[in-house]
């Protein structure tokens, strides 16, 4: 199990490590560098399974979504 994904803003493209809750998906992440609020793209339980290097751990244990 991963717990550190690498999610990248797609306005300004900062990348940031952030470590994920092991029984829970994040549904909202502002960027650190321009303040955009990222929510999860259609389809997507979270901001980790959109943004991140790494799905969240939910989805990675083979779970549904969060939703």
């Amino acid at each position: 199990m991963e717990l550190r994904s690498t999610i990248t803003c797609p306005v300004c493209h900062q990348q940031a490590v952030e470590v994920m809750a092991l029984d829970a998906c994040q549904f909202f992440y502002d960027c650190k560098a321009c303040g955009t609020r990222l929510k999860p793209k259609a389809g997507d339980c979270c901001v980790f399974c959109s943004f991140g290097t790494v799905q969240c751990p939910p989805i990675q244990m083979g779970a549904s979504c969060c939703k």
